[in-house]
């Protein structure tokens, strides 16, 4: 009978490696080998540089923060397990019982859900405003105030945060401004630059670009990291080794596929604003109709994000025949992908809002959220010219 030492032998240590490979390899292990009890204390308290256990921190996601970290002009970055944990690991390391944040009012459901409906369990108390208006903002800061959160571009109507004047409001009463800048990407703007404190990604989306990861990003300052760390291993929300991978790749090619894409989606802005009466209104940042235009330039330069929304005249009915007749737009309720999707905010990213609630961000039962990907626009114009055509 073999000995299981004979079956399952310990690993054994590498090869020389004379050359280094070009693509980063995968470090699938949960758990590193200590030499010492005094090696493992050195590692855990960060005063040595290295791994012990995966939920800690890893080589893939040390290479994929770095790399964002340089992206947004970051101190410090860590990467989660998707976009909310990332805005969980901040909500979690900056706020406690008795504090108070303020949160804009037109962002994604799960992030309302979030700081509005589970923080308040924790003790921490919450107003939704419109973040594109400073002087809200300024007026619903109390003493307790310990955190403005707001979206540089919001879901699903496209608003763009100032986020200069954001941060000028939030440190004047002592604040941290935390920028979700997942519509945005460091591509389009980097949030610290212009002031803010914290800023989240999430890397699911137009970074990772390829519907195959489920990741997040969390950067900010030295001064306000201290938690963080414990945070993020305290509650589990690490991501994996070859989720860290995936998105390391598909950040290669960012640059390239949201130019394309920011391109398109200006493209694709015009042609269904030229669209009435079927659609009543189109909600872009590159357009100049919109109502920070001014600012997203600013901002932006001359990229306005690869997303567009826009409302139909017939409410939901005509939504649902024209993602029907659309049916070389997959409808997918995320974004960021290499192909153009849509989605409809009033039975997914916030259905958990009533209707009155909608309708007071403007959303309605006729809203679609299109998330223009690298096709030719050609393809991308002819596959809503077949979704409208359905609409009677």
């Amino acid at each position: 009978m073999p000995e299981p030492s004979d079956i399952c032998p310990r690993p054994q240590s590498l090869p020389p490696l004379p050359t280094q490979p070009h693509a980063a390899p995968i470090f699938p292990a949960s758990v590193w080998e200590c030499e010492s009890p005094q090696q493992a204390d050195s590692l855990l308290s960060g005063r040595e540089g290295g791994y012990v256990y995966q939920r800690d921190g890893h080589p893939n996601a040390y290479l994929l923060a770095e790399k964002l970290k340089e992206l947004h002009g970051a101190a410090r970055g860590a990467i989660t397990g998707s976009g909310m944990a990332a805005l969980a690991a901040a909500l979690l390391s900056q706020l406690q019982m008795g504090d108070h944040a303020v949160v804009g009012n037109r962002m994604y459901g799960k992030t309302l859900a979030l700081f509005v409906g589970e923080a308040s369990r924790l003790g921490i108390e919450v107003t939704s405003v419109d973040t594109c208006d400073s002087s809200a903002v300024s007026a619903a800061m109390r003493p307790s105030t310990k955190l403005v959160l707001a979206e540089t571009i919001a879901n699903p109507l496209l608003e763009v945060a100032d986020i200069a004047a954001l941060a000028e409001v939030a440190h004047q009463k002592n604040t941290l401004l935390l920028i979700d800048n997942t519509f945005a990407s460091p591509i389009l703007c980097r949030p610290l630059e212009l002031g803010a404190d914290l800023v989240i990604e999430s890397l699911t989306k137009t970074l990772n670009g390829h519907s195959d990861v489920v990741l997040g990003f969390l950067g900010g300052r030295e001064d306000v990291w201290q938690r963080v760390p414990t945070v993020v291993s305290t509650w589990g929300l690490t991501g994996g080794p070859f989720e860290c991978w995936l998105a390391d790749r598909g950040l290669a090619t960012a640059h390239l596929r949201i130019q394309r894409a920011c391109e398109n989606a200006m493209q694709a802005a015009e042609y269904l604003q030229r669209q009435s009466p079927k659609v009543e209104q189109v909600y872009y940042p590159g357009l100049v109709s919109h109502p920070q235009h001014a600012i997203a330039r600013r901002q932006f330069g001359e990229r306005f994000g690869t997303m567009v929304s826009f409302r139909l005249a017939g409410g939901r009915a005509h939504a649902d025949t024209f993602i029907a007749a659309a049916k070389q737009i997959p409808f997918c309720p995320s974004l960021g992908e290499l192909s153009t999707t849509l989605s409809h905010p009033e039975t997914t990213s916030h259905r958990g809002m009533t209707r009155e609630e909608r309708a007071a961000l403007g959303i309605t039962g006729g809203t679609i959220r299109l998330s223009v990907g690298t096709e030719s626009i050609a393809f991308i114009r002819e596959a809503l010219t077949t979704g409208l055509r359905g609409v009677s």
